[in-house]
């Protein structure tokens, strides 16, 4: 093979785009990053909100994502099933990420500066005094309500924006052979947000230094992010906006039959028809599980070491900066595995072994953290790097657990969930993903939640129940590897079926879908 052979080669792997289809991409990176963006930002900011506030800590995280986060994400499918049914797709998506920034913005101006007023803190004084220690969660949960308020919301945007309405546009628009080149693409560049959001995290809670004696250093923190938030949430719109004229209109961008099906016309979608399909439906029921186990394993991994981390930082700030860092980090780790393993995992392997690597990197990962969490004291102080403390060191160790799941997460993880969609048919596409990703990610998360909740309340401290935690673990991983092995091959049996009724149609086709895509792309 000649060199220049070989650098076109590589070429096509990095950047597999024909020049007329940037039209269609460079606005979904942008809605991707944007989307990212804001979604890294408010992950940092409730954490640190509900964590550092008065009388709380991690204990509080379990109570909210079972007692609050289900409720809303109920709420909100039923409410997006109703606006579904009588408004247009456009008219939703604007509707929903105004919504969300007109929320954060009266937190930001109303909400937050009023909190010692809002927040009633002797009635929880009261309550701290007649309930036992196991409850402390979620007495913190009512004290600090509007913070709970804002965790929910910020939980939302990434379970709505990202996962709704962003991947539900870009199946909508995206052919199966466009997906092999175009998600493990647009999801690398489209996560530069993590490690530039992180910085911005950073930098604005490190404003305080600078700030007169007078002025709340958090609260002026949480104003630029909101700022900041709100400028991308309008630049969204603008782009749906841009590409619903002209890129859902151009019929060598998109297929006239699929976008008069799937955006033009109103999907009647209702709760228990998209709960019925995942019962009903093996296919659906195991993407439903994948979503599932997912949550319930990094919450139960997640709760333990943001405990760790709120001792070492009690301050907001701090506890910001570190998780501003921490998502920088996240976001590097996160590009180069999609650069370098990501594409070449799907393309070389296929879709199963892709699945598969979250949840094994979780588990070594996790059984790494939980070892020392247990038989830390236990250790030589030889191991302890540069003068740092056990303490230090454990939190340390539990943000790179967090770092290389969570970077699996977003190059593996989430590209394979997404594609599992492609080959359905619109309607399962759409009541399917929005019982999955609404219900299903908050449902993961809050058995996790409940788990740790009776284990706090019949045994104490989250660092007495780390054992039993570790162990429980290990069950969800069991049913995320069957689930996504079964997956695996249903997969692989619509996706050869439909590519044979293309095969048979072909000839009828006026447009091409990328024919040479299995020279840059094999099939999964």
């Amino acid at each position: 093979m000649t060199v220049e052979a070989s650098f076109g080669k590589w070429r096509e792997r990095l950047w597999p785009i024909h020049s007329h289809e940037l039209k269609k991409i460079i606005p979904l990176i942008m809605m991707f990053y944007l989307i990212l963006f804001n979604y890294t930002m408010l992950r940092d900011t409730k954490d640190t909100l509900v964590v550092t506030g008065a009388g709380s800590g991690a204990e509080v995280i379990p109570f909210l994502k079972l007692w609050v986060n289900v409720p809303f994400a109920i709420i909100f499918t039923l409410l997006f099933a109703k606006l579904s049914n009588l408004f247009s797709r456009p008219t939703v998506f604007y509707s929903i990420i105004a919504s969300f920034l007109i929320f954060f913005s009266f937190f930001s101006l109303v909400l937050y500066p009023m909190k010692d007023v809002l927040h009633p803190t002797e009635f929880c004084g009261w309550l701290s005094s007649v309930l036992p220690s196991g409850f402390m969660g979620l007495i913190a949960v009512i004290q600090n309500w509007t913070f709970s308020l804002f965790y929910v919301m910020s939980e939302l945007w990434g379970s709505v924006c990202l996962s709704l309405l962003f991947w539900g546009f870009a199946n909508e628009i995206t052919t199966i052979p466009e997906s092999k080149r175009f998600y493990a693409l647009f999801g690398m560049l489209g996560n530069l947000a993590l490690p530039s959001a992180g910085l911005f995290v950073y930098y604005a809670s490190k404003t305080r230094v600078s700030l007169p004696a007078h002025v709340d250093p958090w609260g002026y923190s949480i104003n630029l992010m909101t700022g900041l938030l709100v400028f991308n949430g309008l630049l969204i719109m603008l782009i749906y906006w841009w590409m619903n004229k002209n890129v859902l209109t151009d019929s060598s961008l998109c297929r006239p039959d699929l976008i008069k099906g799937s955006v033009r016309k109103k999907t009647k979608l209702s709760l228990k028809e998209s709960i019925d399909m995942i019962i009903h439906s093996k296919y659906m029921l195991c993407i439903a599980l994948l979503v599932i186990s997912y949550g319930v394993c990094i919450n139960l991994v997640e709760v333990t070491w943001k405990n760790q981390l709120r001792i070492q930082f009690p301050n907001p700030n701090d506890y910001n900066q570190f998780m501003g860092i921490f998502s920088a980090c996240t976001g590097v780790v996160t590009i180069l595995m999609m650069l370098f393993v990501a594409n070449n995992v799907i393309r070389v392997f296929g879709w199963t072994i892709a699945a598969l690597c979250t949840p094994v990197m979780l588990l070594v990962t996790g059984c790494l953290f939980f070892s020392f969490v247990l038989y830390r004291d236990v250790l030589p102080t030889g191991l302890l790097l540069f003068g740092m403390t056990p303490l230090m060191l454990t939190v340390l160790l539990g943000a790179i657990q967090n770092i290389l799941s969570k970077s699996c997460k977003y190059s593996l993880f989430d590209p394979t969930k997404e594609m599992s969609y492609i080959p359905l048919s619109i309607e399962e596409k759409i009541k399917g993903k929005a019982a999955v990703d609404v219900i299903g990610n908050p449902t993961g998360k809050s058995t996790g939640s409940l788990i740790q909740q009776v284990l706090m309340i019949s045994m104490g401290s989250l660092s007495v129940i780390a054992p039993y935690v570790a162990s429980i673990v290990f069950v969800f991983f069991a049913i995320w590897l069957v689930a996504a092995k079964s997956l695996g091959k249903q997969f692989n049996a619509l996706l050869s079926e439909q590519d044979r009724d293309q095969n048979e149609r072909s000839d009828d086709d006026d447009i091409s879908t990328d024919d040479d895509a299995g020279d840059i792309l094999p099939e999964t």
